[in-house]
């Protein structure tokens, strides 16, 4: 149980500037405190003091905020940054060195007794503030989901989702191996332009294409003494302004 809270306040110190020490971290995360209270109610709740594991989970949420079902499974160096409003349900598993903020639900849209109806996090996923994660499906190692995502579907590994619904943004899956020393607060990643935008600056880039080359054969049938009929006048497709708005 020592080895296994030191290795939570060091991972915690490792990912939070503001955590200056120990003694502090110890005293003043309340996600490091739900997490050893988690251990216990767990503990619980595997040794058939059921009751017990949901009372200690209850305590839990009263003094952090933090509501962890005591059948949850979490793995080692979590960290719940902040944590206020956070909801993990009762066949969740959370991998190691997984990082969730506040206001993250990982919950259930089944409601059959005793099947699994909670998300499964692979090692090394975040999982931004405000974030939903609905349903049983497995979010893959070191993936991110960004902040006020609404994700109802399996994330590959080293993917990032975002939006709602949550729509996937794919990254090179060869990278997996190396992401376990990369981290990224609130899921926010470099270069991590949603596929929406970039699908939308690319019909915006080609629509400008194409109105030049139709300007070009209109020039070129007109020096050919070729007379089109004439069409209404319409503003000038303003790309810059168009790929602004998608921005």
């Amino acid at each position: 149980m020592l080895e296994h809270l030191r290795d939570d306040i060091n991972s915690i110190i490792e990912r939070d500037p503001a955590a200056r020490n120990s003694w502090e971290v110890l005293t003043c995360y309340p996600g490091l405190q739900a997490i050893v209270m988690h251990r216990w109610a767990r503990w619980c709740w595997t040794h058939r003091l059921k009751w017990v594991g949901r009372f200690i989970s209850y305590l839990a949420r009263i003094v952090t905020a933090i509501e962890i079902h005591p059948g949850a499974v979490i793995g080692r160096r979590v960290f719940i940054d902040h944590g206020f409003g956070v909801v993990i349900g009762e066949t969740a598993e959370v991998g190691d060195d997984c990082t969730i903020y506040q206001g993250v639900t990982l919950g259930g849209t089944s409601l059959h007794s005793g099947a699994k109806r909670h998300p499964t996090l692979g090692r090394g996923v975040i999982v931004g503030a405000g974030a939903k994660v609905l349903g049983s499906f497995t979010v893959g190692d070191y993936a991110k989901v960004g902040s006020n995502a609404v994700l109802l579907k399996a994330v590959p590994v080293s993917a990032t989702a975002v939006g709602n619904p949550a729509h996937v943004v794919q990254k090179d899956s060869s990278q997996a191996g190396g992401s376990a020393g990369l981290f990224a607060a609130y899921g926010v990643t470099p270069n991590g332009d949603d596929p929406l935008s970039i699908a939308l600056h690319g019909l915006i880039n080609h629509a400008v294409a194409q109105e030049r080359q139709i300007e070009r054969i209109l020039t070129a049938m007109k020096s050919a003494g070729i007379n089109c009929q004439s069409l209404q006048e319409f503003d000038k497709f303003d790309s810059v302004q168009l790929n602004k708005l998608v921005d």
